[in-house]
């Protein structure tokens, strides 16, 4: 159900392309889907997501519509993902005021950081026996490991100084957009 749900709302990616980035590899890819159709059967008046697709590519208007329409939500989605990361950190830092280590965190590190080390050990001294596809994910792996590491380095150590101001300048757009 959840793979045919969310293909059928990447479907609508030729209408607002950013809807790739919250549809892969995204928790919640089920619940953004259900959203994404529902703006689309409501924007078009359709009954399914195939007749919607139909009518968007018929009338630029209402395709018009369904990208404001999916701006606003993914507003919402930006908000909600920054609130996440905000409660984590306060989290954290409540951990560490209250004299505890946040012992998760730190062996998800360790672990990405061990599991990346691994595969580039392996690829470095098994290359030549190993068969073209066992290299490939072996490489595919570490370069996941990567990504965990770099996405912790970025929650731990935040944005740049430009970034933050960018951050904010946003999020009193937002603000005034919602209000």
């Amino acid at each position: 159900m959840a793979i045919s749900l969310i293909s059928a709302a990447l479907g609508f990616v030729e209408f607002a392309p950013t809807l790739i980035r919250w549809l892969s590899g995204n928790r919640d890819a089920e619940k953004i889907a259900t959203q994404v159709i529902e703006i689309a059967k409501k924007v078009t008046q359709a009954p399914s997501s195939d007749e919607a697709r139909i009518r968007l590519r018929e009338n630029s208007d209402t395709a018009h519509c369904f990208h404001n329409e999916i701006l606003k939500l993914e507003t919402e989605w930006e908000i909600s993902l920054l609130e996440d990361r905000q409660l984590a950190r306060e989290r954290d830092l409540a951990l560490l005021k209250a004299g505890h280590a946040n012992k998760r965190a730190d062996l998800m590190i360790i672990s990405a950081a061990a599991g990346l080390v691994l595969c580039l050990l392996s690829l470095a001294f098994y290359s030549d026996m190993l068969p073209g596809e066992a290299v490939g994910i072996i490489s595919t792996i570490a370069g996941i490991f990567g990504g965990c590491l770099k996405d912790a380095f970025a929650f731990e150590f935040g944005s740049s100084r430009g970034s933050r101001v960018k951050d904010s300048t946003v999020a009193s757009m937002i603000e005034r957009i919602g209000a």
